[in-house]
């Protein structure tokens, strides 16, 4: 399989009055095509600046960041959903395509099979406040595919909702990320998540953030939910959480 992407030696610096401030420290990763990779590491500790730079949002200070194509197409999914309470669930799916000036009936037609594959067709002419948070996170994740991104970030996208519903659209997620086949770095702060939905976890130290360990994940079922229950999860479970060197007073 090959690498869709690969980072070398990456450094993040921050300027302030106080001085300059290292936030990421000569990071290398190679993340092949079709991969779900998360990132896990404690608050402050720069996974969203990562993250941020991947998606062009922010700039690196030093290192490589190669891409198996020339001009990928890079989808970045936020913590919020991001809709706009005064657009349609059809419209709002179709956003991004009309800022890039790629709204055709083609792509259009796209997002609508995408919205009712996953259960949304009936909420088409619906407004954001007439769904629920995970139906909501589902149409940013349509919105976001709607233009094909070759690489699909995700910065802890699961985090405003309670629980219950984090589980349940966390495993609505990975199903369509596995359906339409599309290579993912997604950040989280939830070990759980990270084993449960992931081919690769990567735990980044303290800041400056340095890659501690990588794990390669092969867990027996394709339901986020399931894997939770077995053996493996346990034992990787347990393994990442000692990695992340978390005390609590």
């Amino acid at each position: 399989m090959n690498s869709i992407l690969e980072i070398e030696n990456l450094e993040k610096n921050y300027y302030t009055k106080q001085g300059e401030i290292k936030a990421i420290d000569n990071i290398s990763l190679k993340i092949k095509e079709g991969e779900i990779v998360t990132i896990v590491g404690t608050s402050g500790c720069g996974k969203s600046s990562l993250l941020g730079i991947l998606a062009n949002i922010e700039d690196k200070t030093n290192g490589k960041i190669k891409y198996q194509k020339d001009k990928p197409t890079i989808g970045y999914m936020l913590q919020n959903d991001a809709l706009f309470p005064w657009l349609t669930i059809f419209d709002n799916a179709i956003l991004g395509l009309k800022i890039a000036k790629k709204d055709t009936l083609e792509n259009k037609e796209y997002v609508k099979n995408l919205l009712k594959t996953y259960n949304l067709e009936e909420f088409i002419n619906k407004y954001p406040n007439e769904l629920s948070g995970g139906m909501r996170q589902r149409v940013a994740l349509i919105r976001t595919l709607a233009l094909k991104p070759d690489i699909l970030l995700l910065d802890e996208p699961f985090s405003a909702l309670d629980y219950q519903s984090r589980l349940a659209v966390s495993a609505d997620v990975f199903k369509i990320i596995k359906r339409e086949n599309i290579t993912t770095i997604l950040v989280s702060h939830d070990v759980g998540e990270a084993v449960s939905l992931s081919n690769k976890v990567v735990v980044l130290s303290k800041r400056p953030c340095k890659i501690k360990k990588i794990y390669d994940i092969d867990l027996p079922y394709d339901n986020p939910i399931d894997n939770r229950n077995t053996k493996e999860f346990n034992e990787l479970y347990n393994k990442i959480w000692k990695d992340l060197d978390v005390y609590v007073n």
